[in-house]
């Protein structure tokens, strides 16, 4: 059996992971607060925003790693809030790590174990990750410190067969773009506009790209923005 976990499947390039993979045959478990609607997915869930809330999932995920030959854990749940590094509450950059870095953390202690040759670990990472924008501070911070988690994944798992990468897509299509563009024809423009495409990425080209990922070993501690190529400001 092949089994992808993926967090934060309910909506957006987590749905569109979740449907790719188990439309490759994969057995998908979904984890965050709300269920993901793509037809066969298992759902566990779990705010992974909430201290220590991951460490209580290994129970659950034990016997579907137990089986597993294969499995592609992939950590996509995300949130971003508008701060600035002169506002950012300690409280604030907390909550934003617990769920951007602290529970990837947690779920890979719960799944290395059972991985066998094989299996990847992958990240679903941003623009920002490589660099920053006014306004969205905790996240910037939070997806710099992915990358980190990433390269130490690919040293200290060396020579296990276990690959791992970070996917980091541009403006994608996805409900929390569209609820900050709203109806404002003026902002789609100024945020199509950045890529040399003239448009939004689509959830399923983040999911393809995840997926050719997972069976890509070749790949191992590799950062691959997927954002159509963006105009530089």
């Amino acid at each position: 059996m092949n089994l992808l976990i993926v967090t934060g499947a309910s909506s957006g390039i987590g749905r569109a992971i979740a449907a790719r993979f188990a439309l490759d045959g994969y057995q998908v478990i979904n984890i965050s607060r709300h269920p993901c609607p793509a037809p066969g997915v298992e759902n566990i869930h779990c705010d992974l925003a909430t201290p220590d809330a991951a460490d209580g999932l290994g129970s659950e995920l034990a016997p579907w790693l137990e089986r597993a030959d294969r499995v592609c854990l992939v950590h996509n749940a995300s949130a971003m809030h508008r701060n600035r590094v002169d506002n950012l509450a300690d409280a604030d950059l907390r909550a934003t790590l617990e769920l951007n870095l602290v529970a990837p953390n947690a779920l890979n202690r719960i799944a290395i174990p059972h991985l066998k040759p094989g299996s990847s670990i992958l990240y679903i990472g941003s623009t920002l990750a490589e660099k920053a924008v006014p306004g969205v501070a905790g996240y910037v911070i939070a997806k710099h410190a992915l990358v980190g988690l990433m390269r130490a994944t690919c040293q200290d798992l060396a020579g296990r067969g276990i690959h791992t990468c970070m996917v980091c897509p541009g403006f994608t299509d996805t409900p929390q773009i569209r609820a900050l563009i709203g109806d404002n024809a003026d902002t789609l423009a100024a945020i199509t506009g950045l890529s040399a495409f003239d448009r939004l990425i689509e959830p399923q080209e983040i999911a393809a790209a995840v997926a050719f990922a997972a069976s890509a070993p070749v790949l191992n501690g590799a950062l691959i923005h997927a954002n159509l190529g963006q105009r530089e400001r």
